[in-house]
């Protein structure tokens, strides 16, 4: 599976405004990112630890630091806290019984149909969308989480680095100007770099995998799962691999060998216990998630598809939820409005529900209703940093300041990176008069937006304005979180 991403010299994305709906239209280079991992992390890191010496956990801790801010600088992020708690929720259990580790972990979900995960030193580990969208059941989710955790637990990519070899950066470049161009010259491009120079360090990688594959079955069984989430997960990526067709060269596969994996993974499931064997999936949660994150980010077609497929299920208030959602997205009005009237009636009491045809009646026109409905899901679940993102909005739309900078505030703290909640809060802090605070948070709004010269109007404003000694230090951490991102503008 993919491990790492370095897009040097690409076009940066914005930060997602999740709260706003539409995702942004996505770079080219996604398909490619676990090869784009493989080639920095087996040319250009090695040539640096030939040179500087032993890849220590202090370099570790460092490329993984960087690298996080790399991928949350260019790549669209999904920031739903519905979506983002559920794959961190699995990152913690699976890691709750692994032995100790010098770092804890970070978890992301980017915003792209591949069927894939990869993991990063210092404990970053990212999922896919279309890897939540592809899995049957939580188990086998987890299966590919477990499997990332174990390529970071083993040092798999620390040691590549240091037994690396040396080779011409010209490679690397050629490698990243075929994946940046897209189309048949830069796979050309992209396949001649790789034969010349990589093919004899792909050994490495394949007894990587083994090996996270041994170690994540026993995570994942630790953990509580079902073990056959991990054979069920490889059955998924090697149908995926198979429709892909034989175009794709053999050493490009970001899974390799992976229809011997499963048949390697369902001869160790037959020696477990027969308890093991047998042990049912739990997929409550993994289907709301599912849900919202097909209405939200799937492809339009298919996920209205299942949705109508499912109507007729268990799954039918789950899914009148989702055509509500999806039909929202593409601005069916009418027909979303019923969706999330008949959604309402099968259970008034789902929060999530509840949360989202708030959403809806707020964001389409019937502000009164959202507000509403916001104010009642919020009641059910205060937690819920959507509903008090847009129950936020409605009381600023009503003149109360005040209670919209503390409901903001709190959305603030579970999603400190997302450019809409600063811009918001910028706003109200205006109207309240509060005006190094309006000011910095719309630096940070711009920051999170890769927009250098909005980051430098409103950062200059601020500091200008800053005048306790607590203004002051609010400003200096806004600089050096300023000078980390700008690295990779």
């Amino acid at each position: 599976m993919g491990h790492c991403l370095i897009p040097s010299g690409s076009r940066p994305v914005s930060s997602p405004r999740l709260f706003s709906g539409l995702s942004a239209s996505l770079p080219r280079i996604f398909p490619l990112i676990p090869l784009i991992c493989f080639l920095f992390l087996t040319v250009l890191l090695p040539a640096q630890a030939a040179i500087f010496g032993a890849f220590t956990l202090k370099d570790e801790l460092e490329l993984g630091r960087k690298f996080n801010i790399l991928v949350r600088t260019r790549m669209p992020l999904v920031q739903d806290p519905e979506v983002v708690d559920y794959v961190a929720g699995i990152v913690a259990r699976l890691t709750k019984n692994i032995p100790p580790q010098p770092y804890s972990f970070t978890t992301g979900v980017i915003r792209h149909n591949a069927v894939n995960a990869f993991a990063c030193p210092g404990g970053y580990i990212f999922v896919h969308t279309g890897l939540i969208l592809a899995m049957r059941h939580e188990s086998e989710l987890a299966a590919v989480i477990a499997h990332e955790l174990a390529h970071i637990t083993q040092r798999h990519i620390g040691r590549r680095i240091e037994q690396g070899q040396i080779v011409s950066l010209l490679s690397l470049l050629g490698a990243l100007a075929g994946a940046f161009i897209g189309g048949e010259g830069g796979a050309a491009a992209m396949t001649g770099a790789v034969a010349a120079g990589q093919a004899a360090l792909l050994s490495y990688s394949r007894a990587d995998e083994a090996e996270a594959d041994q170690v994540g079955m026993n995570y994942l069984t630790e953990a509580g799962y079902p073990p056959r989430g991990m054979v069920g997960a490889f059955e998924v990526i090697g149908r995926r691999q198979w429709l892909m067709g034989s175009t794709v060269p053999p050493y490009l596969s970001t899974h390799p060998g992976v229809l011997d994996r499963v048949q390697d993974m369902g001869i160790r499931l037959k020696r477990l216990p027969a308890a093991l064997q047998d042990k049912k999936d739990s997929d409550t949660q993994f289907l709301r998630v599912q849900a919202l994150t097909r209405a939200r980010y799937g492809t339009p077609q298919s996920a209205a598809q299942i949705f109508s497929q499912q109507t007729a299920t268990s799954n039918r208030c789950m899914a009148l939820m989702g055509q509500g959602i999806l039909n929202a997205r593409l601005n069916r009005v009418n027909e979303a409005a019923t969706a999330f009237q008949e959604a309402l009636a099968c259970d008034p009491q789902d929060e999530l529900i509840v949360r989202e045809a708030g959403r809806f009646h707020y964001t389409k026109g019937n502000r009164n209703m959202g507000a509403s409905l916001l104010q009642q899901a919020v009641s059910m679940n205060n937690k819920d940093i959507m509903a008090l993102f847009f129950y936020a909005r409605s009381l600023g739309d009503a003149g109360k300041n005040r209670q919209a900078i503390d409901y903001t505030l709190e959305v603030l703290r579970a999603v400190p990176e997302d450019s809409e909640v600063h811009t918001l809060l910028a706003r109200y802090y205006g109207a309240d008069g509060q005006m190094f605070n309006a000011n910095l948070h719309m630096a940070y709004g711009a920051l999170y937006e890769n927009n250098r010269k909005r980051v430098e109007q409103f950062f200059s404003k601020a500091k200008e304005l800053a005048k306790t000694p607590d203004e002051k230090a609010r400003a200096e951490r806004f600089a050096t979180e300023y000078t980390d991102r700008q690295e990779f503008w």
